[in-house]
């Protein structure tokens, strides 16, 4: 049972933090007889992600840091459910990934606000806030496009290992907001994610045999 609770491209936080509160939930929910499905569960985790952005607006930055975390919590709940009752789909991927994706996109932007209040938006703010963001996109697009033009999660190839996987960064955002270090957790979230996929992607092209490079030529999807 325990190694169906686990993801095998778990980070850190979710490894030693989350799955010690999401485990519990998720066998309380199986003895209950499974009263959520785990799609169910998906959207209940967009939906306090959500509440977290709208908290920020509020100008209620640790309350929304601590929604963050536990919308955290909850998402890791979905795929412990569907590996546990034998619900695993394409389907239930897509939509966790997708939106996974909404929660994303809007804390970053309700933290970029709530700084815009605070501290005005100047270029600095807005730079940071927009490379927060498209870095988080591009750590999530890395590892799209390299399941489905190399058929595995780029995790499991070379030596970089995720450093920079979701839980890492929504737990950044976490302690960012109750610690009050709003632009230090942007700059932080942007620099840890290009870090990120730049080593990623070199050390996934680095992993690959020569005849899984297709010889340099062709076209490339988009």
């Amino acid at each position: 049972m325990e190694e169906a609770l686990r993801k095998a491209t778990d980070g850190l936080v979710a490894r030693y933090i989350n799955r010690r509160l999401s485990n519990p939930i998720t066998l309380a929910i199986v003895r209950h007889g499974a009263l959520l499905t785990p799609n169910q569960v998906s959207v209940i985790s967009l939906l306090i992600g959500l509440a977290s952005a709208a908290t920020y607006i509020l100008k209620l930055p640790v309350l929304a840091g601590v929604l963050i975390q536990v919308s955290s919590i909850v998402d890791g709940v979905d795929g412990e459910l569907a590996r546990l009752l034998g619900m695993e789909s394409r389907r239930g991927a897509f939509l966790d990934a997708v939106l996974d994706r909404f929660v994303d996109i809007s804390v970053i932007i309700g933290l970029t606000l709530y700084v815009n209040y605070c501290m005005g938006l100047s270029t600095y703010v807005f730079l940071a806030s927009m490379a927060a963001l498209s870095g988080c996109l591009m750590v999530s697009y890395i590892h799209a496009r390299g399941e489905a033009s190399l058929g595995v999660h780029p995790s499991k190839l070379g030596r970089v290992f995720n450093f920079s996987s979701r839980d890492v960064r929504l737990f950044a955002m976490f302690l960012g907001s109750v610690l009050g270090l709003y632009v230090e957790t942007l700059l932080f979230i942007a620099l840890l994610s290009y870090t990120y996929v730049i080593a990623k992607f070199v050390d996934t092209l680095a992993a690959l045999p020569r005849s899984a490079s297709g010889g340099g030529g062709g076209c490339v999807a988009g």
